[in-house]
């Protein structure tokens, strides 16, 4: 079989520098272009990739991409920005797999509240998949255009999954709160990011308005088949990359921790990126793997879940080369274990 020619855009940040290092050990992806604003070798913005890689980022030209056979193009851009690329890639019969935020609410009025943007590519919106393998697989095989995961809410969606599936939680007044590395701000400088600002120190941001927050009830309101609403607040911590999220919702019946241990593993049997824990889970047990580990406890008629993943991995480029593996027909685990 042929491999996939994929072209990467914004190929200076931290997801995309963990995606090719996933595609570099893929046996079914090349990768042939890499665009950025700045016109560098590769492992001049990325050391690591110094004798791995040689391409010299370009500028994004969806003509150019063309022809180099380009089959596929994972977006790295930012929000606001992927959606002005998007389309014109769409048009020449390539395929796309966006990390950023642009196609994953499917009500545009939603997107326009909460990202302060407005929306220029509804078209392609309405034929978007969210790319949570676990909840929308069989819609990501073959699909054209798959809106990546944020990072976040992998891990209360999965986390929160098994739940409101088998109505066991009421679905309003869930609370979640996640902390992640700092990594999850991006490698553009920022001052709360600076290591004299961040080192030693937790805070929250953004209370009641992260942008992940209609993500997260969306998704779990398609689980549920009925509305489902959360408060959610991220922290910020001191270390490079993972989250952490403790979740807490109030049970409808009476069940026993051990009843709602077995209910995950059911589940989740057949994902294979998804590791159902008895003990707390820790950030470093999932570093640099796709693996989201999840842990389900019972205190005081309350449901806590516990759950940790890698942000960089799992929580983006790790779960757009599954994504990747759906879409073109590869077993979901290649290039991932």
């Amino acid at each position: 079989m042929d491999k996939v020619k994929v072209a990467i855009l914004g190929g200076s940040g931290y997801t995309a520098v963990e995606l090719i290092k996933l595609l570099l050990r893929h046996p079914g992806a090349e990768i042939v272009a890499i665009t950025s604003r700045q016109s560098e070798h590769i492992a001049d913005l990325h050391p690591s990739l110094l004798g791995r890689l040689d391409l010299r980022c370009e500028p994004f030209d969806p003509d150019a991409l063309k022809s180099k056979g380009t089959q596929v193009v994972f977006g790295c851009l930012p929000h606001g920005t992927s959606m002005e690329s998007i389309p014109p890639l769409l048009e020449r019969g390539m395929r796309v797999i966006d990390l950023s935020a642009d196609y994953r609410l499917r009500d545009v009025k939603v997107y326009e509240q909460w990202y302060k943007e407005t929306h220029h590519d509804q078209k392609n919106l309405a034929q978007a998949v969210y790319g949570l393998p676990e909840v929308y697989g069989d819609k990501i095989v073959g699909a054209k255009l798959v809106a990546n995961p944020g990072c976040y809410p992998q891990t209360a969606i999965l986390g929160l999954a098994p739940l409101v599936a088998n109505k066991l939680i009421e679905l309003t007044g869930i609370v979640i709160d996640s902390k992640s590395g700092v990594s999850g701000g991006g490698r553009t400088p920022k001052l709360s990011f600076h290591f004299p600002e961040c080192n030693e120190s937790v805070t929250a941001y953004a209370v009641g308005t992260h942008r992940h927050t209609p993500e997260i009830e969306q998704a779990l309101s398609d689980v549920a088949g009925a509305p489902v609403s959360v408060i959610f607040t991220p922290h910020l911590m001191p270390m490079d990359r993972g989250i952490f999220s403790t979740i807490y919702a109030t049970l409808t019946r009476a069940v026993t921790e051990a009843e709602l241990v077995e209910l995950y593993r059911s589940y989740f049997a057949d994902k294979p990126f998804v590791r159902v824990r008895t003990n707390p889970p820790a950030t470093k047990d999932t570093t640099g793997t796709n693996f989201l580990d999840v842990c389900v406890k019972v205190v005081r008629g309350k449901v806590l879940v516990l759950a940790a993943e890698d942000n960089l991995v799992r929580g983006a480029s790790g779960v757009a080369v599954q994504n990747f593996n759906r879409v073109f027909g590869f077993d979901e685990r290649t290039g991932l274990m």
